[in-house]
């Protein structure tokens, strides 16, 4: 399944490309990019477990940038 989550307050182009190398590497996510100057994240997800892996995408991202917020 593929998503598109508006992030909110993503400050630095470094922390975008640390979110996604973090994001490429949960369980089930099968593609992750994401744009600084745009501010979204475009997501290939399995559609078994759809829940659990955006609280962990979520997580992921918030440890890196506590500031940015994630419109899921």
């Amino acid at each position: 399944m593929k998503k598109m989550i508006a992030l909110e307050d993503l400050d630095c182009a470094n922390c975008a490309a640390k979110m996604e190398e973090s994001v490429k590497k949960i369980k089930g996510v099968n593609s992750v990019s994401i744009s600084f100057m745009t501010q979204k994240m475009v997501i290939d997800i399995d559609d078994s477990n759809i829940t659990e892996i955006l609280k962990e995408i979520k997580s992921v991202c918030k440890k890196i940038e506590p500031d940015c917020k994630l419109k899921i």
